[in-house]
């Protein structure tokens, strides 16, 4: 095939030529040679391959998509199921990246900046025509980017249609502009003229006499006479209708010459028409059956107006109740009583989804079924069991018996015509969902018996009878093309582009309303030798012309296409110059008289709301004065909008003004979207930000010393003093702590516990003073204090022995030196040189000392004195054990009697030559003992289990023989005081990192200091297992940072609503907000957030082990050293943020947390900002003022504020003009920081955790409503909605059965409504303004509703948590099962504690039921005594 020659294309020379797919088919290169040149529609049958025309011109175009190119594709399908069809399709055959969009993927929310990212991201936009048409009035596509623009089944394109909408609004103003950068148009489908054919065509003819004078006449006749005098009538309107679509879309139509040309390729199936005689069910049948029906919704009509439910609930029960009343008569008449029982009976089971229609409330919802189930009994009345069974068998009976329609049955006789077939599918196209839905029913019945095969059906839910999704949908697609469903009766959205090539038998049970339907009906038999079978009723001449039509348009269409062609494209006005519009000229965003409304509701929708009342305008139109007014809802800066005009446009010009208005207050954004859709999308951007989860772990700087440069070496020295609080045998030495640099000075002066296995151990440090040591010494030191501490730390002689060896280098490490004192009481204490020389223990030495009168033993290390035994570490050989030796056995020797455990008796001399082969030499010299090297644990951890006494296998008797003198002399209370070193140091590496921190943050803040232990809490998660963690600073610092931050944009922003302020506090706090700041400033580093490990504790001095260190400036003076890299989530750094602002809180007050949070990046502060009101009202007509204020005893300076707290949004008066959210949002923050203060400080001495508990039982929803329903504050909640009034009256009705002792809802068996709660939060934000942001009046004025406060003593956990404890500590299973529908949760809790099961289900809201059935498990385990309590 010959590539063809590339013309210009708007102004870009390709200069290449392109390469059609090498399976194109001849008249598809000649449609996209047309596309090439000029806007084009591609007008062919069904399954001709438009879509690859259209693959092909985008493959033309690519070179000038492909990204960074700032140019896309667009894509539009009329259908979302056609969304991944062609999306596919684009993928598998171009390189180009495509993105997919449909509503359900929230692209309504979506902002500038999220559009923007899909730009630079996709090169192809699939996407239904709504979605395009809102990005080009809000600005976010331009159309001048879009460089292809394609329809597909662009026939659409007329009215109010999407893709109308786009090409008046867009294209053609910008047309008229001479603009040459428009997208080139390329349109797609099988029949350009959507029309209801003949009689369209009759009606609107001036010869629709001759059609009465011949109605007479034989049907043929009259049509070949009426074609003749009409065929010109016929073209016209046709030509006209063509013409339309070809201005609109200013493109030409492409078609084929004639079918002939596309006979080759595509196969047509067969026209067909089969007859039946019609005959319903009979008439008394029909009567009595429908006037019981009748009596039936009556009566339950009636059962609805005595319910006391909203008047829109009940209206809209009434609603559904007439809509399946109307579903059984219309099955009922047309198509038989068995099939009008299989409705009914639809209707009861849960496929069909009365969610479906809307939320409802329960009482009305159960009346729907109760109809439903009562119709279906009726019905079933009228047909016994064994009729019900066997219909079907006999279809002459069944037409006689009115079980089933002529019409029904002519189907089923129709089908079972092409019983031949080997591999039938059929696609049976009906008017009705509820039609689909029971025919499928009856052929499933009957199908499988009489040919094998297998029915379903597909619907939309536009009758809302069914909610049948789109993943069931494509799931029986799938099975028709595979072969396991043979049959589906299906309603229109069958008809369009869904791609269902194995088809090869289509009948029309319920005739086309258009052409169009028709030709894409009729195209869905896609196989060769398909047929398409039209039922007629015989008789109905009506239908059949317009079927002989509908079979000639395509034919007429393709003739006056063809006729056209040359003629080019009339200009269109732009529909912007017939109507009225608003343009943001910063960003080219349009709002038009026609999308006013639906922006102004969008707007409104995402106002803030809860379940009792959703925002939206109010319409209120004089016809009479030609004026409307618009009363927007009180969360709006604008309250209400008058306008005046032509009664008829008087909605949309109300709507287009309040959008004006809207945008000026600055509520809608330069892309008119309300501000919200922005906030949101950052917050998700924030949350979806690329965060690299390795950070490093920081080393302090105090404890680095890269080489030791002088001979006199200066080291300050900090006395370790080890407090025992319990009795022992042997007792701790001190510990001198050399270090180079002076340490902090509340880091150099601390006490601390450990937690000992035998006790506590109280450990104290303070300075004594300087030492000068030259590098001989300082590499003596190292070597004692590393070997030592591998002895205890490892135990194996191996390890030991490499550690010794490798003490001798120079290069950066870490340097700090742990020496043992000598016991005389000297003030400072002397160091204990002669302990630190024995770890160059020699023979030599040890012989030469001939003062000593203890006798002299043979070891492995030479002939020795006793007395260098006594105070030593030895190792034996012959089990690569370490021992210390602390004296001589004078009465044992290697002839002694050893007592094994089987009772038996040994001699040692015995027990080693049988045991280890070892005969011993020197049997007559006496025994040591031995101790084994004490176990160096974490004693820093917490809850830690103390023993009573030690190991009985501890000391064992050891003959010298088999000693290997290791270290000597070294006493076993300098062994047993440094087992204690690793964790000491740890902490003091701990206080370090905090106290660097700190300097860090003086650096910038010079005054803003606070307790370096302090600082360590907030820096310490709960995953170390120490005494102290994060959390009670935590919850402070959360507690504070979010009061600063909601109290601060209150007064800022003082025109935005509450979703507005929650949006912004949330971009300021959230985790991810929080996280970034922390890692800006290095935080992550100086986190401890894991359990001590001594055995990878870094021993200084020790070079066996890798421990390179990297430098990193905290600032351009601060240095600190990483000593390895490792995995942080961000709610950890996050944790810690808000902790240290806890830490500056508690300890500084409000203006050092304030400082820090400035440093951090968060700029807060409590400034005051005069809080602009204008309420011109007449105040006790609304609320008891002086009532109020003797209840919360205080003197409002502002009533109107007591006002506005007490307003909820569904009180419309326009005299009040705001609602209480905006100091609800205030009011939780301030609460919630009050009640946690006041507990931090009241329980200063409360574990970590504690105050996190309390807090939550504290402060929450369920304990502010109670406190609101002691108080009768509902009483004085102005609003309008008749459920939160029933819902009020139901918990006032209920409040009696609760304890009163407590503020807890959790024992509440119902849901609190929020409002009682948001009062509280509201009334507590209106006494903080009023009293300029006095929070102790707030506490002194709302303390008393809120009593008793909770305590320690009082405090319960939620069932919830409890459970789940319970169930961690005892191993229980515990299974939850959680179903929702309607707005209500099923929630079904399940524990296994020794083999027992103990199961409970609530239903009620997902939050209660939790509750509920959490509680009642509970119940049952302690009733039981399963648990220890």
């Amino acid at each position: 095939m010959e590539s063809m020659k590339m013309v210009e294309v708007d102004g870009n020379d390709f200069g290449s030529s392109v390469d059609p797919l090498p399976f194109a088919r001849r008249y598809q290169i000649e449609a996209l040679e047309k596309a090439i040149k000029e806007n084009t529609i591609v007008y062919l049958e069904t399954g001709s391959g438009k879509t690859l025309i259209a693959i092909m011109l985008l493959r033309y175009y690519a070179h000038l998509l492909r990204k960074p190119s700032p140019f896309i594709a667009v894509f539009l399908v009329p259908q979302v199921v056609l969304v991944t069809q062609q999306a596919k399709a684009l993928k598998t055959h171009t390189d180009l990246k495509v993105g997919m969009y449909w509503g359900d993927m929230g692209v309504d929310f979506w902002d500038a900046a999220s559009w923007r990212n899909e730009q630079v991201k996709n090169e192809v936009f699939v996407m239904t025509p709504a979605i395009l048409l809102n990005g080009l009035r809000h600005s976010f596509f331009k159309l001048n980017r879009i460089k292809v623009l394609i329809f597909d089944e662009c026939h659409h394109a007329s009215g109010k249609h999407p893709y109308a909408c786009i090409m008046k609004e867009f294209y053609h103003g910008q047309l008229h502009s001479n603009k040459s950068n428009l997208p080139r148009i390329f349109g797609m489908t099988a029949s350009p003229i959507k029309t209801k054919g003949l009689n369209e065509l009759m009606h609107s003819s001036s010869c629709f006499p001759i059609y009465i004078m011949l109605n007479g006449l034989r049907f043929w006749t009259f049509y070949q006479l009426f074609c003749r005098n009409l065929g010109t009538t016929l073209s016209h309107t046709c030509g006209k209708n063509l013409t339309e679509l070809e201005n609109l879309m200013n493109s030409k139509i492409y078609t084929s010459v004639s079918e002939d040309v596309l006979a080759e390729y595509v196969p047509f199936s067969t026209p067909k028409l089969t007859y039946y005689k019609e005959m319903n069910i009979p008439s008394t049948l029909f009567q009595s059956l429908s006037e019981k029906l009748v009596i039936l919704k009556n009566k339950y009509e009636h059962s609805l107006e005595r319910l006391n439910i909203m008047e829109s609930t009940k209206e809209s029960a009434k609603k559904k109740i007439s809509k399946l009343f109307s579903a059984f008569l219309f099955c009922l008449n047309d198509l038989g009583i068995w099939l009008a029982l299989q409705a009914a009976e639809f209707s009861v089971c849960d496929d069909m989804d009365i969610c479906c229609w809307g939320r409802l409330d329960l009482s009305s919802e159960e009346i729907i079924k109760n109809f439903n189930k009562d119709a279906s009994k009726l019905i079933s009345t009228y047909m016994s069991s064994v009729q019900e069974h066997l219909v079907g068998d006999n279809l002459e009976a069944d037409a006689e018996s009115g079980f089933l329609t002529t019409k029904v049955i002519c189907l089923i006789r129709s089908l079972l015509e092409y019983r031949h077939l080997k591999d039938l599918r059929c696609i049976v196209f009906v008017e009705r969902v509820i039609t689909a839905i029971v025919l499928q029913k009856l052929l499933s019945k009957l199908l499988p018996k009489l040919s094998g095969w297998e029915a379903g059906y597909i619907a939309g839910n536009a009758s809302q009878l069914q909610s049948q999704s789109r993943r069931v949908q494509n799931a029986l697609v799938d099975e028709f093309r595979n072969g396991t469903v043979n049959v589906i009766v299906s309603t229109s959205i069958l008809e369009e582009g869904l791609d269902v090539q194995s088809c090869n038998l289509v009948i029309r049970f319920d005739p086309s309303a258009t052409v169009c339907s028709f030709i894409q009906s009729r195209g869905r038999a896609r196989m060769q030798n398909s047929d398409f079978l039209l039922m007629v009723r015989s008789g109905d001449d009506k239908t059949l012309s317009r079927l002989r039509t509908y079979l000639d348009s395509g034919k007429l269409m393709r003739e006056e296409t063809l006729r056209n062609a040359s003629l080019p494209c009339a200009p269109l006005k732009s529909s912007l110059d017939e109507e009225e519009f608003y343009w943001v000229e910063s960003t080219g965003a349009i709002v038009t008289l026609s999308s006013s409304i639906g922006l102004l509701y969008f707007y409104c929708s995402r106002l803030p709301s809860d379940g009792y009342f959703k925002p939206a305008p109010r319409c209120c139109i004089n016809q009479l004065m030609e004026t409307c007014t618009i009363y927007l809802p009180k969360s709006c800066p604008i309250q209400t909008v008058f306008v005046q005009g032509n009664s008829k446009t008087l909605k949309q010009l109300a709507c287009l003004e309040a959008c004006k208005q809207l945008h000026k207050s600055g509520a809608l954004t330069d892309n008119l979207v309300p501000q919200i859709v922005e906030e949101e999308a950052v917050v998700a951007e924030d949350e979806n930000m690329p965060y690299d989860d390795e950070h490093a772990t920081y080393y302090p700087p105090e404890l680095v010393n890269p080489s030791l440069e002088h001979s006199d070496i200066p080291y300050h020295c900090y006395l370790i003093k080890l407090d025992q609080k319990f009795e022992y045998e042997v007792p701790p030495e001190d510990i001198v702590l050399a270090v180079r640099s002076e340490l902090e000075y509340d880091v150099g002066n601390i006490n601390f516990d450990l937690q000992v296995d035998r006790g506590t151990m109280t450990v104290s440090m303070n300075y004594i003073g300087v030492i000068h040591l030259n590098v001989k010494t300082v590499l003596l030191c190292r070597k004692f204090q590393t070997t030592l501490l591998r002895v205890l730390i490892d135990r194996t002689i191996d390890k030991v022995k490499e550690a010794f060896d490798r003490c001798e280098g120079n290069n950066q490490m870490l340097d700090y030196l742990m020496l043992p004192t000598t016991k005389s009481r000297v003030i400072p204490p002397l160091i204990d040189w002669k302990c630190v020389g024995s770890v160059f223990f020699s023979h030599e030495n040890s012989s030469n000392h001939m003062d000593c009168f203890l006798p002299r033993m043979h070891t492995r290390s030479g002939y020795v004195c006793a007395c260098t035994l006594e105070n030593s570490i030895v190792y034996t050989p012959h089990n690569s054990h370490l021992y210390c030796i602390t004296g001589i056995l004078g009465e044992l020797n290697g002839n002694s009697f050893l007592s094994l455990e089987n009772g038996g008796l040994l001699t040692y001399k015995e027990y080693y030559r049988l045991r280890h082969g070892i005969e011993l030499k020197f049997d007559q010299e006496k025994l040591l003992k031995g101790k084994r090297i004490f176990v160096v644990q974490n004693y820093l951890q917490r809850c830690r289990q103390q023993k009573e006494k030690e190991s009985s296998n501890t000391t064992v008797e050891l003959p010298p023989e088999l000693c290997v003198i290791f270290m000597s002399p070294i006493s076993i209370s300098i062994i047993y005081s440094f087992s204690f070193i690793p964790s000491i140091m740890h902490r003091i590496e701990s206080l370090l990192l905090a106290a660097n921190l700190k300097k860090m943050h003086l650096d910038d803040c010079k005054l803003n200091d606070v307790p370096t232990s302090k600082l360590l809490e907030a820096i310490t998660t709960k995953h170390c297992q120490e005494e102290f963690h994060l959390e009670s600073l935590e919850t402070l610092g959360d507690s504070f940072l979010k009061y600063a931050t909601s109290q601060q944009l209150f007064k800022t922003f003082q025109n935005h609503h509450e979703g507005l302020l929650s949006f912004k506090k949330d971009r300021i706090i959230s985790n991810a907000a929080l996280s970034k700041l922390g890692c800006d400033r290095k935080l992550p580093g100086f986190i401890r957030d894991g359990s001590f490990d001594p055995k990878k504790w870094m021993i200084a001095g020790d070079q066996s082990r890798s421990h390179a260190f990297d430098e990193e400036y905290l600032s351009n003076t601060r240095k600190i050293y990483i000593s390895e890299r490792r995995k942080m989530k961000r709610k950890r750094i996050a944790d810690v943020v808000e902790a240290l602002i806890g830490a500056f809180l508690s300890t500084g007050g409000e203006r050092a947390a304030l400082i820090f949070m400035k440093w951090l990046g968060i700029n807060v502060d409590f400034v005051k900002i005069p809080y602009e009101r204008d309420f011109p009202m007449i105040l006790k007509r609304h609320v008891n003022v002086s009532y109020l204020e003797s209840l919360l005893n205080y003197s409002f300076r502002d009533p109107s504020l007591l006002v506005e707290a007490l307003t909820h949004g569904s009180y419309m008066l326009p005299e009040i003009p705001r609602c209480y959210q905006r100091l609800e949002f205030l009011g939780d923050a301030v609460l919630d920081y009050l009640v946690t203060i006041h507990l931090y400080h009241k329980y200063p001495g409360m574990s970590p955790g504690l105050l996190t508990d309390l807090r939550s039982a504290s402060v929450n929803n369920d304990c502010y409503a109670r406190s609101a329903v002691k108080a009768k504050l509902h009483q004085h909640i102005l609003h309008s909605s008749q459920q939160l009034y029933k819902h009020i009256v139901d918990t006032v009705d209920s409040f009696d059965k609760l304890d009163l002792e407590t503020t807890f809802g959790w024992e509440s068996e119902s849901t609190f409504p929020k409002v009682l709660g948001d009062v509280m939060e509201s009334l507590a934000g209106a006494i903080l303004v009023d009293s300029d942001y006095n929070k102790e009046v707030v506490f002194r004025s709302m303390r008393p509703l809120l009593e008793p406060l909770i305590t320690p003593e009082t405090m319960k956990l939620h069932p919830a948590r409890e459970l789940t404890e319970l169930c961690q500590k005892k191993h229980y299973t515990i299974k939850r099962d959680i179903k929702s529908q309607n707005g209500k949760a099923s929630v079904t809790i399940e524990v296994e504690a020794n083999g027992v099961k103990y199961t409970h289900t609530s239903t009620s809201d997902k939050r209660t039921a939790i509750r509920m059935a959490s509680n009642e498990v509970l119940k049952s385990l302690k009733e039981s005594n399963c648990p220890d309590r």
